[in-house]
């Protein structure tokens, strides 16, 4: 389907990348959320945090929220989706990815922009509850990716799962690493490196034999941390091979899914390849919207409610 044309408007501040990104990430503050944290067992013994959250009455509907990288379920951008659902007659069930969650994970492995099995595994709990017949995706940038790349692969789809809507997402992830390594976004890279080189830190208390001083050491980009550890823990040759098999952008094409990608043409972390023109004209269940501004994650919206949080349950409805 073509390129359709987006209705977000923001104030003039929030026409700003810079300044849109940081709101939404640090100032931005979202209350009223009631979680219930359960904790499930994956197949490899590892465990995945999930935070639910509810409507008012019982519901047949569940939003699976995906947050970004370094990203948790309590994060605004979240917790202001899962509000919003909440409200609007959605159960929300917010994915702490392994490691995320406040409580490191068991097992070497960690999350990654690809680790659809891991998803994949929610939606099988979330099935086997037998309370749900209509479940959605909601994934920010990583998150984003991870949603469409799972919707896009070989599977057979459980007929439960509805539709997807991906924010800010790094469809060509060496393209938005590239963006990641210029200068204008170098505070953000480096507040990603050194939270990554900090769980790095509790990998190697954990596992000292796989992890040595001089690793950590050798860690000076984003890009050094996937040579060193997210390749060699996931069973990727290096970052080149990683980001080349988990860019959702060679999935779109198969997605069969109502698929709703949301960026934002001044996002500072997104390169060229990032926006699936192409893809989008060729294939009729994904839609592409690009406001002209919305920054990284940001979207500002009215008493609190972001453009995104209302244009997904919007999209949702209509599918």
């Amino acid at each position: 389907m073509p390129t359709i044309t987006s209705e977000y408007n923001p104030p003039f501040l929030f026409k700003n990348a810079h300044f849109s990104t940081i709101y939404s990430g640090v100032v931005r503050k979202v209350s009223g959320v009631d979680q219930e944290r359960e904790r499930i067992t994956l197949s490899d013994g590892d465990f995945l945090d999930l935070d639910w959250s509810y409507a008012q009455t019982p519901s047949r509907k569940v939003l699976i929220l995906l947050h970004g990288l370094e990203g948790s379920a309590q994060r605004p951008y979240i917790t202001g989706s899962a509000k919003v659902a909440n409200a609007n007659g959605y159960d929300a069930c917010a994915i702490n990815f392994r490691g995320c969650s406040g409580v490191a994970n068991t097992l070497y492995r960690s999350y990654h922009s690809g680790a659809t099995e891991d998803l994949d595994a929610v939606i099988e709990h979330i099935l086997s509850l037998n309370t749900y017949d209509s479940l959605y995706l909601k994934g920010f940038s990583l998150g984003g990716n991870l949603s469409l790349k799972y919707v896009g692969e070989n599977r057979e789809l459980p007929k439960e799962v509805k539709a997807v809507v991906a924010v800010s997402v790094p469809c060509d992830l060496y393209s938005s690493l590239k963006q990641l390594l210029l200068p204008k976004n170098f505070l953000y890279a480096k507040r990603f490196k050194e939270h990554l080189v900090a769980k790095m830190r509790i990998k190697q208390q954990l596992f000292p034999s796989k992890i040595s001083d001089s690793d950590i050491a050798n860690i000076i980009t984003l890009k050094d941390f996937d040579d060193i550890y997210t390749s060699k823990a996931h069973g990727f040759k290096d970052a080149m091979d990683y980001y080349k098999k988990c860019s959702c952008l060679q999935f779109l094409p198969h997605i069969t899914l109502p698929s709703l990608i949301i960026n934002a043409r001044n996002d500072s972390f997104l390169g060229p390849e990032c926006y699936p023109y192409k893809e989008a004209e060729e294939n009729s269940s994904v839609l592409l919207e690009i406001p002209s501004s919305g920054g990284h994650v940001g979207f500002y919206g009215n008493k609190n409610i972001t453009y995104t949080e209302k244009r997904a349950l919007k999209f949702f409805e209509e599918v």
